[in-house]
């Protein structure tokens, strides 16, 4: 395994007031045991698709069995492998797949792998990583290689998963390269065209952080918002010099502003953010806090917080890891947090639950954890240990995740949680503006009688039973938008953010 010193084992292996509870009425299931032919070590949530399907990655397994994969899995846990990754000469279709994948407004899935490409530079005689895109057949295309451009600049290895923003332009992240290699942040068109938007600084002094490990997040003002895993406050409790990590927005031109500078008891690393229904962003930490029971020797800074902050830069932690017992709530909470149907954040952490292979968790907006799924709590693991991504909530109403170890073959495993959330639909390209297309996911949708936003009917066609193509309407206000199928009235989980 190729390693770039000590935060990307941090980032990628780590294998080494509220009360616990059991949840009620919930399902586990694993779907898919992972057996390395067909992939594993997924890194990435999963992502799901116009055609009701899940799309995701494994940063190993597959041909080359070190190389990686992309697949395609059916609610019922029918998995089909896509591309296996090196099956190019000289791995020009990329190496070791990690970060979210991306359903764009042309239909096509878009990713990113972490080696691999043109042979630009040396780049650790691995190349530089490239953004991939997949189309509905599964055909894989190079969509670009980084260190195309002079010196690097764009930057190399790239980790963070693409956000297409409302312009229709792909935002991105790396984890190096750049002015003082400490990654950057970039834009490309639909057609290829790559442009720098800032590199980040690791030296002291430097306020706006390095090494971006998780994607964007666009808010309702139109400007990205983004966490760096180290950079910022680099003292003696933040392992100097790397640093306990920063939140920043930048504008779509490109102008970085840090907006917090972790300390260490307020979260250290973090490692992903969302943005909420009520406007405000939400996130987590890998280590900081104050948990009283974190295992120091592992996690010197803490075992991981979840927070809140304003686009103002006011942050809230709302939950600290390790508060209980054991860690029986969890230790290192890894990938952002989604917002599910019911307004609760749902997560995994991992290590700690009750068998220290790591947990699922649901935190209420007033900060109530709830432990819902330890994870090796069967024999010999077989339903996966060491969730490495976060989860996503499919329009069915099921939480779905992966974990990177464990499982019948030893390859991770795929799984799905039932918590009795009832169906909803979700968005392709949120947000945009009055006039612009965008898709809308779910189930059941052919016979679809209207769309509405708060009221106001949009013009509306229906492409498959889990896919309809609707136009923001004149007068549309941001809000929760409504589909009326022959079922009944489905609400949107979060609301449309239109940008004027």
């Amino acid at each position: 395994m190729r390693v770039c010193g000590w935060r990307w084992v941090w980032a990628v292996v780590v294998v080494c007031a509220a009360m616990s509870t059991t949840a009620r009425a919930q399902t586990f299931t694993t779907l898919v045991n992972f057996d390395v032919t067909d992939g594993s070590f997924s890194q990435a949530a999963l992502m799901q698709g116009v055609d009701g399907n899940f799309y995701g990655t494994t940063y190993y397994g597959g041909i080359c069995g070190l190389c990686g994969t992309v697949f395609k899995v059916t609610p019922g846990g029918t998995l089909t492998t896509l591309h296996d990754f090196c099956s190019k000469n000289d791995c020009l279709d990329g190496e070791n797949p990690i970060g979210n994948l991306m359903q764009a407004s042309d239909g096509n899935v878009y990713g990113v792998t972490f080696y691999g490409g043109s042979d630009y530079q040396d780049c650790h005689n691995s190349r530089c990583g490239t953004i991939f895109k997949i189309d509905s057949t599964g055909k894989l295309t190079r969509f670009y290689s980084f260190c195309g451009l002079t010196n690097c600049a764009e930057g190399v290895f790239p980790m963070a998963g693409l956000l297409q923003a409302s312009n229709g332009n792909f935002y991105g992240a790396t984890t190096g390269g750049g002015a003082d290699r400490a990654g950057t942040i970039f834009e490309v068109t639909p057609a290829g065209k790559m442009t720098l938007l800032h590199s980040l600084c690791s030296q002291p002094g430097c306020t706006d952080g390095s090494y971006i490990v998780s994607s964007l997040v666009q808010a309702l003002n139109g400007n990205l918002y983004g966490a760096t895993a180290d950079g910022g406050d680099m003292s003696s409790g933040c392992n100097p010099p790397y640093g306990c990590g920063t939140i920043f927005e930048i504008t779509p031109q490109g102008k970085l502003t840090t907006i917090f500078t972790f300390h260490g008891p307020d979260g250290s690393n973090p490692a992903g953010l969302i943005e909420a229904s009520n406007g405000k962003i939400y996130g987590v930490t890998w280590s900081g806090g104050t948990g009283n029971g974190c295992p120091l020797s592992e996690y010197p800074r803490g075992c991981g917080t979840l927070f809140e902050i304003t686009s103002g830069g006011k942050l809230t932690t709302l939950y600290n890891f390790c508060s209980l017992a054991n860690c029986m709530d969890g230790v290192g909470p890894n990938g952002p947090p989604i917002q599910a149907i019911d307004g609760n954040f749902y997560g995994t952490t991992l290590q700690g639950g009750a068998n220290n292979w790591g947990a699922i968790f649901r935190v209420t907006p007033a900060g109530a954890l709830t432990t819902l799924y330890s994870f090796c709590a069967l024999a010999n693991c077989i339903d996966g240990a060491i969730p490495n991504a976060g989860l996503v909530q499919a329009t069915n109403g099921l939480l779905y995740g992966t974990t990177s170890e464990a499982g019948a073959s030893g390859g991770g495993t795929i799984f799905s949680l039932d918590m009795g959330l009832g169906p909803f639909i979700s968005f392709i390209r949120n947000p945009a503006k009055i006039g612009q297309q965008f898709g809308i996911l779910g189930y059941g949708l052919t016979g679809t009688s209207s769309v509405s936003f708060n009221g106001i009917s949009a013009n509306f066609k229906t492409q498959s039973d889990t896919l309809l193509i609707a136009t923001v309407p004149a007068g549309a206000t941001t809000g929760y938008v409504t589909v009326t199928t022959p079922s009944g009235a489905l609400t949107s989980n979060v609301p449309f953010h239109v940008i004027r």
